[in-house]
């Protein structure tokens, strides 16, 4: 039987579930995510498309480039998960909003060409100058 894990918004208008194991947890730099999210990183986990479920509202969504579209919470505007055409069977989706984000530690940082100079975070995690999608 697989894991069960949910999470959702600040507001509690979404929420998810996914049926996958907390693994290939990313911590991304790229300056996309930076100015989606208002944060100086955003961490992620990449789970199988098919195991995800909205339990709870419907988000919105924008199309942040021409590969990649984000949901959020129409009411708070909490990032919730990022669908990218480049890996159509997967879907991303922020650890921050994970009901227990302590259990999801990364295993890596992506985007590192574009990491902000001054951050230092977990620095003996393997990095990639972009991302390498299986």
């Amino acid at each position: 039987m697989s894991e069960v894990h949910c999470g959702g918004c600040q507001c509690g208008a979404m929420r998810y579930q996914f049926h996958a194991p907390l693994q290939d947890i990313a911590h991304c730099h790229c300056s996309i995510c930076r100015r989606s999210t208002g944060g100086i990183l955003t961490t992620w986990i990449t789970v199988p498309l098919a195991s995800f479920a909205w339990l709870a509202g419907t988000p919105s969504e924008f199309a942040s480039s021409a590969s990649c579209t984000r949901s959020f919470c129409p009411s708070c505007g909490a990032h919730l998960t990022l669908f990218t055409t480049l890996s159509p069977e997967t879907l991303d989706i922020t650890v921050a909003t994970l009901d227990q984000p302590q259990r999801a530690p990364a295993d890596r940082h992506i985007w590192v060409q574009n990491r902000l100079p001054w951050l230092h975070v977990d620095e003996q995690l393997p990095q990639e100058q972009q991302e390498h999608i299986p």
